[in-house]
């Protein structure tokens, strides 16, 4: 149970973060989310918003973002989906079908890949390998293969990013070798945990545990050295991967 005291600091906290809302112009809707949310919402905007101002470091800006995510993971796609509709350029679409990818909305941001990806853009490596990613989380890795064989044959296509993709619907193509190819090859260059963590599922997969382990262990290694901000995500990886060991 909150004490007195607290609840009245926290009440005090609350009105500052509401007035510095009002001084500086800021959306309206950070007063409604405080009232609603009491000092949590206080507490996220000063955050997101007091605290990035009054520092304005990389590891302020960090915390703000993280705070805005959490109190709104859809802000992002709002933003994107308001630029898009006032500007349909193939700029704000890229944004959008991103966003978009990021909330899990997968046929939405494949759409929008694919009407983008149009006559001085049907060649365009962030337009395919969206479009290619968007089609295997859709399970129609036979779409999304043609793509990243075409993305091979560029520059680009030999991004550690593009090697995930192939390894990912070579896999779910039953073309097992080459998923191996492609999964290795991202693992070896793509930072972060996610190419890591796919392998060793890949490997758990197709009946190699010992392998997928050693994949698990470098795995905690990285974890252990990791930045604690990503550190949640990484975890996340990491559960992939063991739930595909069991």
């Amino acid at each position: 149970m909150i004490s007195l005291p607290g609840f009245g600091l926290s009440l005090i906290f609350t009105i500052a973060m509401c007035v510095h809302v009002v001084r500086t112009n800021r959306p309206l809707y950070w007063v409604w989310i405080m009232v609603i949310t009491q000092g949590l919402g206080a507490l996220v905007y000063f955050l997101a918003i007091v605290l990035p101002e009054l520092l304005g470091g990389k590891t302020a800006r960090t915390l703000g973002s993280a705070a805005r995510e959490t109190l709104d993971p859809a802000r992002d796609y709002r933003r994107a989906k308001g630029d898009y509709d006032d500007a349909p350029t193939v700029a704000n679409a890229m944004r959008l079908a991103a966003a978009a990818a990021g909330m899990g909305r997968h046929a939405e941001a494949e759409a929008l890949y694919a009407q983008s990806a149009q006559g001085v853009y049907a060649d365009d490596p962030t337009l395919l390998l969206g479009r290619a990613n968007a089609l295997i989380e859709l399970d129609r890795a036979s779409e999304a293969l043609p793509l990243l064989l075409r993305l091979e044959r560029m520059p680009e296509g030999r991004a550690p990013q593009a090697a995930l993709a192939q390894g990912r619907a070579y896999e779910a193509l039953g073309q097992m070798t080459q998923a191996e190819t492609a999964y290795d090859d991202a693992a070896g260059r793509l930072p972060g945990m996610e190419a890591v963590a796919r392998y060793a599922a890949f490997l758990a997969r197709s009946g190699r545990k010992a392998e997928a382990e050693a994949q698990l262990a470098e795995i905690d290694r990285r974890i252990k050295r990791a930045d604690p901000y990503f550190r949640k995500e990484a975890r996340a990886w990491r559960e992939l991967a063991a739930r595909a060991i069991g």
